[in-house]
């Protein structure tokens, strides 16, 4: 969770102008800066893709497309932005499809006590940092899987082209790495386009 005293960029939509002052002062007590402050849900989506802030803050019922509906665009085309939600229909919940299309931590009831919606506001950009890493741990993953198979391909290749053995051809594609200053799986590919009647698929 980010550091209690690690202030959050916030977005907020309320279409109250009181309430909105309300939220927009307990924020800024609370150290949080209110990058941008809109009425409708249709300035939400558009202020948050402009502004890439660490979380939205979003009251359920808007004008314009709805909370949930702005936070479902939000978390498709900003995905590194926490959600929350807030309303003051007490009744109201998300169902299963609602959550893991909005991306939302959090339906806190209006009003929200300081220290709920700070706990809520750091919960949420700290869950959304832990994914965001996690997916590029992931990615970064996958790339080396097809750097190392790309590698022992081209090594094959050298094996058979030189007559050397796999720890020689290793070294053939070290040396001319480090020679040319370029990435081994990108001298690697190179061999696999040498390579007569090879496709270009094959080398995925």
């Amino acid at each position: 969770m980010p550091d209690s005293a690690t202030p959050i960029r916030v977005l907020l939509a309320e279409d109250d102008l009181p309430a909105r002052a309300l939220v927009v002062e307990v924020l800024s007590t609370l150290g949080h800066t209110v990058v941008a402050e809109v009425a409708s849900g249709k300035d939400a989506i558009a202020q948050a893709q402009a502004l890439k802030p660490d979380a939205v803050l979003l009251d359920v019922h808007m004008p314009e497309s709805t909370g949930i509906e702005a936070a479902r665009e939000i978390a498709a085309s900003v995905p590194g932005t926490a959600v929350v939600l807030f309303t003051g229909d007490q009744t109201l919940s998300l169902s299963e499809q609602e959550i893991a299309e909005t991306h939302a931590i959090s339906l806190l009831p209006k009003p929200t006590p300081p220290n709920t919606l700070d706990s809520a506001l750091r919960l949420a950009v700290a869950r959304v940092r832990t994914l965001a890493q996690a997916q590029r741990e992931a990615a970064d993953a996958k790339e080396a899987l097809e750097s190392r198979k790309i590698i022992e391909r081209a090594k094959g290749i050298l094996m058979r082209r030189t007559g050397s053995s796999e720890q020689e051809a290793y070294r053939i594609l070290q040396r001319t790495s480090q020679d040319r200053s370029v990435a081994m799986v990108d001298i690697a590919k190179a061999v696999l386009d040498s390579e007569p009647g090879l496709a270009a698929s094959a080398k995925r």
